[in-house]
């Protein structure tokens, strides 16, 4: 059985070894491909959303003030997300929307500190009182001999690690703009109600600053960026590919009557197909750990931010494995189904650039419309991408990718049962 097995695998080897051509192509495109995209996005600061589709953001309120009823309102206005207060009829804490985004499940939050509308209004006062105090005016307000002191105040973001950092600038940008707009209509407000006057000179520095929390791994901040982002999604494109080369070789087989000469032997197709299994999931491997090597070796030398895969990697293996699989499974059945190497090619390489446009691997899922998200959980390389966005960008464990590695797996033995399936009655007609 082994022995089958492994002169099975032997075969594919001597195969591929007769293209050393397409061996090489299979293995530097790749690294091509994720070098050039890298670069691009790298440069690339602007994030654009071109559909209508609200992204979902969770508000932690604990001002109740007019401050963060102002934000509220403001967000509930736009056409870009759409505010969650409450999970399962529960409001929201910021604990709970801590471990919501970072697991995934929402793309951000937004926590309004406690007095945040009190605190401001105290700071505003202040400022008055000390324009009226220069300007020679006596008011009720300056009489006060110890100000309060306010410190400020931090509106705090949290990110799902895998969105995108074009678009965590533009959300970051537009919150700054709308709570300085909010802070400053309050200064002049107060500065009107107490003077009567538009145009006097009064402190600017901000009141109200942000930041984003980032998750914490072995006590140190995670900040992701482009290079966290493109090395799993076009590593796993790159491994899909391999159902091209994997599909035409079984149709040469059958049209060169390779295939018919195996089966007189005492051979099942199980044995043939898992020796394509094996040596097809060696090359996936290796395309992997290229790929890895370039972003951790070649990156810094091109500008680019070098790969933190610390701790990551025999992870990351498990699921670049799986991920070979289901790319594998898809592959075998092709090469069943077709006749031609004209019907194979064609159709694996659109397969695999339609398995990566709905599954995430250019355009986020999140930022899809709504019936194209739903459509995307049935693509393999969207489980594969959240996988590896699991263990990179979430510190996910183990146990943490069962789900997306048993739908992997799952994908894989459906496809090469269909196959084998397919093949018999074929061979029964």
């Amino acid at each position: 059985m082994l022995y089958k097995l492994w002169m099975s695998v032997y075969k594919e080897f001597l195969l591929l070894k007769r293209d050393m051509g397409g061996v090489v192509t299979l293995f530097l495109m790749p690294l091509v491909l994720i070098i050039a995209v890298t670069l691009i996005q790298d440069q690339d600061s602007t994030y654009k959303k071109g559909n209508n589709a609200k992204i979902q953001i969770l508000l932690v309120d604990y001002d109740k003030g007019n401050v963060s009823k102002t934000i509220f309102d403001n967000l509930k206005k736009s056409n870009v997300f759409s505010v969650v207060t409450t999970i399962d009829n529960t409001p929201i804490t910021e604990a709970v929307a801590k471990e919501a985004v970072f697991k995934g499940k929402y793309q951000l939050a937004i926590v309004i500190p406690s007095h945040l509308s009190t605190d401001l209004q105290a700071k505003i006062d202040q400022n008055v009182q000390k324009i009226v105090s220069s300007l020679g005016f006596v008011d009720s307000l300056t009489t006060k001999s110890n100000p309060k002191l306010v410190n400020q105040k931090e509106v705090k973001l949290y990110f799902d690690p895998a969105v995108q950092l074009s678009f965590k600038s533009s959300v970051m940008n537009g919150i700054d703009k709308m709570i300085s707009q909010i802070e400053t209509k309050s200064i002049y407000t107060t500065f009107q109600e107490q003077l009567g006057e538009d145009d006097t000179k009064f402190e600017q520095k901000s009141f109200i600053t942000f930041k984003e929390i980032v998750p914490k791994i072995n006590n140190k901040d995670i900040t992701p960026n482009s290079v966290q982002h493109n090395v799993p999604a076009w590593t796993l494109f790159a491994i899909f590919f391999i159902v091209i080369p994997l599909s035409i070789n079984m149709v040469k087989e059958k049209t060169q009557g390779t295939f018919i000469r195996l089966r007189t032997n005492p051979v099942s197709n199980r044995i043939v197909l898992a020796g394509k299994t094996v040596m097809y999931l060696i090359i996936c491997l290796i395309q992997f750990y290229m790929m890895v090597a370039v972003a951790i070796f070649l990156f810094p030398h091109l500008g680019l931010p070098a790969l933190n895969i610390e701790g990551h990697i025999i992870l990351m293996s498990v699921v670049a494995l799986f991920s070979g699989l289901a790319a594998i499974g898809f592959g075998i059945l092709l090469g069943t189904i077709a006749k031609t190497q004209e019907q194979s090619a064609p159709f694996g390489a659109t397969a695999v650039l339609i398995l990566a446009a709905i599954g995430g691997v250019w355009v986020p899922v999140f930022a899809m419309p709504k019936i194209m998200q739903i459509i995307a959980q049935s693509s393999p390389m969207n489980w594969g991408l959240e996988a590896f966005y699991d263990v990179l960008l979430r510190n996910a464990t183990f146990w943490d990718l069962v789900p997306e590695l048993f739908l992997l797996f799952l994908f894989f033995v459906v496809t090469t049962t269909l196959a084998l399936l397919y093949d018999k009655k074929k061979r029964a007609v």
